[in-house]
């Protein structure tokens, strides 16, 4: 039985952390990718995969706790965006180094969002750090990449879930992942993990306090570096400025966190009409409530629920036995009253 799978990680933030459970299941049962298109968080994993540093990427993140997210924060105050993202590609490029997409063993497709032409971009040649971080630039969150003439930024603005550059792949199969899904009802993390798993991420919880869960407790402690940098940490000055300087940063972050919350909602849409335009064989979905999109310290949990719904979606796609049944899209989804596509 041929295993040639093309593989298209979405956008979604910290939820993208779920395609490393993917690639986990997929290589568990011998699957050979031969194709990847990712955009946003899915445009990393799917690079770090194609460059064979999986194990290195994970050994970082599924280290991460609340803090150490927040010190990889860089504010600046450019109008284009509300950080640089430098720290985060300092340890991309520690692990990549300066790689081109045409070194990579698997042929690799990140995508971004030209501004200024209001169209998608495909990175399939050139630096593979630069194509990451094209596809990360969260509008008004992460600056935009400057590549000539063009203003590069998240290419979940147009396209959170690439199917198209997969297509003419020579696969067996298509498995696209969906980081953005949306449900009949919310669902919870700890729901969909099966209940060994969930009692330990209800106990890592339990041990955090409730600390960064949900996108405003992100903000909050982002706002609280924003507010020292702005103050250059000294205490000294009128009271009075500073209470002017410290609404003005509280206005600045209530309208980016609308924003981004808009962009979220935005993607969640999109993909169900790339889904429904180009079906993949196998749709894994990552519900978009199981965790906030900045959530970047819970990576061994997602990572968990990534080859968990991975492994339910190929048992039923391969159907008895673990023979592949020719032309059948199946979906991986938490049972919400709908039924699968």
């Amino acid at each position: 039985m041929n295993k040639r799978v093309a593989l298209v990680l979405g956008s979604g933030g910290a939820r993208g952390y779920a395609h490393i459970g993917v690639i986990d299941e997929l290589e568990s049962r011998g699957y050979e990718v031969v194709a990847i298109a990712g955009c946003s968080m899915g445009a990393v994993i799917g690079g770090v995969y194609a460059a064979g540093e999986l194990e290195g990427y994970r050994d970082w993140v599924t280290r991460l706790d609340y803090f150490d997210v927040l010190r990889l924060v860089d504010v600046t105050w450019s109008p284009m965006g509300a950080m640089r993202a430098s720290k985060v590609m300092s340890k991309l490029e520690s692990l990549l180094g300066r790689l081109s997409i045409e070194d990579l063993a698997i042929p690799f497709t990140s995508v971004a969002t030209d501004l200024l032409r209001q169209r998608e971009v495909w990175f399939q040649s050139g630096p593979l750090l630069r194509a990451i971080r094209a596809s990360i630039a969260v509008p008004g969150l992460i600056t935009p990449v400057h590549h000539g003439d063009q203003v590069l930024v998240d290419g979940g603005l147009m396209n959170p879930l690439p199917i198209i550059p997969t297509v003419a792949a020579h696969a067996d199969l298509i498995l696209a992942v969906n980081a953005t899904a949306q449900t009949h009802r919310p669902v919870s993390l700890e729901e969909l993990l099966p209940p060994a798993e969930a009692a330990e991420e209800q106990a890592r919880e339990a041990q955090r306090g409730g600390e960064g869960t949900g996108l405003g407790e992100w903000f909050n402690g982002v706002r609280t570096r924003a507010q020292k940098m702005f103050s250059n940490g000294t205490g000294e000055g009128d009271a009075g400025d500073e209470r002017h300087s410290a609404r003005a940063v509280e206005r600045a972050w209530g309208k980016l966190d609308i924003m981004l919350t808009s962009f979220e909602i935005t993607q969640a849409a999109l993909a169900k009409y790339k889904i429904a335009g180009y079906p993949p064989d196998v749709l894994v979905e990552i519900p978009k409530t199981v965790c906030g999109a900045y959530e970047f310290h819970r990576a061994e949990a997602l990572i968990c629920l990534g080859r968990h719904l991975a492994r339910q979606a190929l048992d039923r796609y391969e159907g008895p036995g673990g023979a592949l049944s020719e032309g059948q899209a199946m979906v991986s989804a938490p049972d919400t009253g709908k039924p699968a596509n």
